[in-house]
């Protein structure tokens, strides 16, 4: 054999050698995921998350808009079906709620339901981001973590009443939330170990690779709600213990997995999610919510679609639960001459009196002054709001909406036809509806004004006023009206 071919085949043999072990390198620098121990059945999980979310569903206020809801399902879908499979319970009901809350937090409970506050969405910077923070959520429930930290803690004791403490990492109110009773979840709840957090960490980077995501969005999501998270700690980063440079751990352990050339990232879902959820008036902080739920039972914040019944004119969904503390007068005090400005985002802005009070909720807010506001809506004062239009003929979708808006109000009767009208500069369509209110036993007007959106979408605005005092209350009116600015 010469020296030289002697030399070529050593070279081959090394550089042979070299490629075949590239992989056994990158498997041993990965960080390997034990699923915990745990002496509970997958039904306990499953048993114990359906009995939780049925809680939730009750107490918190569920965003129930389809667009929104969609567009989180088929977020969550994707990662879900990039559980590996040795992590995968083809008994568990993996399924995405998003909360009306504008708190930046997310939480699943054992068995597969996952609650998203809106402003988890609202915080992120790109669809990465959010499917980062799912997918972690993801892996709590995928890892059995709830029941494993059971287990690690003795016995399910008092069973479900020792699994209500145990009922996700990330619940809303953490020991705070349990000395004033504990929302949701029932009773208290107790963090994660830092152990699962980066078992939640490693395994939800994963997922996100596997789903066409890049796991440094998960990392990045972490600088990202820090940021926003201003004097306080923002919530889901005070229920997830931080357990030691997890931003580093990500970003390290994406470096071995398969990640796509093209991640999601700007998606063109997620830019509509947000502008939509920008479009609507601010969301109640979930310290909010829990208090008004702690003194009155009541979930502020809650549904869309148009209220019904009652004798004063409600809305969609106008906060029924916030003006259910106020209490009705016989005289009322009349709109202030010196206004407030009222923005959400950088889609609307309006004036309206000093003197009355706003009430936000899913897709509307409510202005009313003291003694015009109850648990049976407003008798004096404002209301808008958007919603999904029934149809692309504006005419027709106002309509449409008046009749929807009379069921909801049945002591009202719309007055003529609908006339022409322009609102912020756009065409729209006014209707003037009448009845007598039974709270101030008057001729009550309502004057809705409304015009399609550029989404899809239409935006009403309603004046309140009883006959009597209608002329005092016009001024008022046309100053809301004239200083209304839609940025479509």
């Amino acid at each position: 054999m010469s020296i030289r071919h002697f030399h070529t085949r050593f070279l081959t043999l090394t550089v042979a050698l070299t490629i075949g072990l590239l992989p056994v390198i990158s498997i041993a620098q990965q960080a390997q995921i034990v699923m915990p121990k745990n002496k509970y059945k997958t039904s306990d999980d499953v048993r114990l998350g359906d009995k939780a979310a049925a809680e939730t569903e009750q107490q918190f206020p569920i965003l129930n808009d389809e667009a929104l809801t969609r567009y989180l399902e088929t977020v969550g879908q994707r990662l879900v079906n990039a559980i590996p499979p040795e992590f995968q319970h083809q008994e568990f009901n993996y399924r995405f709620e998003l909360v009306n809350a504008s708190d930046i937090n997310a939480f699943a409970l054992p068995g597969g339901p996952m609650f998203v506050d809106r402003g988890m969405i609202q915080a992120a910077k790109n669809e990465g981001e959010v499917a980062g923070v799912m997918a972690h959520e993801i892996s709590h429930v995928a890892l059995r973590h709830g029941t494993a930290q059971a287990t690690k803690q003795g016995s399910l004791g008092n069973q479900l009443g020792m699994l209500g403490m145990i009922l996700g990492g990330a619940v809303v109110g953490g020991q705070a939330g349990a000395q004033l009773g504990q929302m949701g979840a029932q009773a208290w709840m107790t963090k994660y170990s830092r152990e699962y957090e980066t078992q939640a960490d490693l395994l939800g980077a994963r997922i996100m690779a596997a789903a066409g995501y890049d796991p440094r969005d998960l990392a990045n999501m972490f600088q990202t709600i820090a940021s926003q998270g201003g004097s306080g700690a923002p919530q889901w980063l005070s229920s997830h213990p931080d357990p030691g440079n997890r931003y580093n751990k990500i970003n390290q352990e994406a470096q071995y997995l398969k990640v796509s050339g093209t991640p999601l990232k700007l998606t063109p879902q997620f830019q509509q999610a947000k502008r939509k959820l920008d479009r609507m008036p601010p969301a109640p902080s979930m310290q909010q919510i829990q208090q008004e739920y702690q003194r009155t039972g009541r979930v502020i914040g809650g549904e869309s679609g148009y209220g019904g019944g009652g004798s004063g004119s409600r809305g969609s969904g106008a906060d029924q639960n916030a003006m259910a503390g106020g209490r009705y007068t016989g005289t009322v005090a009349l709109p202030s001459t010196r206004v407030r400005e009222f923005s959400s985002g950088d889609w609307i802005s309006l004036s309206v009196p000093y003197n009355w009070q706003q009430f936000p909720s899913q897709g509307q807010v409510i202005f009313a002054p003291e003694g015009a506001y109850g648990d049976q809506g407003i008798t004096h004062g404002a209301m808008m709001g958007v919603k999904q239009a029934s149809s692309r003929d504006g005419l027709q979708a106002t309509q449409n909406s008046i009749n929807e808006f009379v069921r909801g109000n049945q002591y009202l009767r719309q007055q003529g036809s609908i006339s022409r009208a322009m609102l912020s500069g756009s065409q729209a369509y006014v209707t003037r509806l009448a009845g007598q209110s039974e709270i101030t036993g008057q001729i009550e007007i309502v004057t809705i004004y409304s015009t399609l959106m550029n989404s899809g979408e239409l935006f009403y605005i309603a004046t309140v006023a009883p006959q009597s005092e209608a002329q005092r209350y016009d001024p008022a009116f046309r100053t809301l009206l004239n200083s209304l600015r839609l940025n479509q």
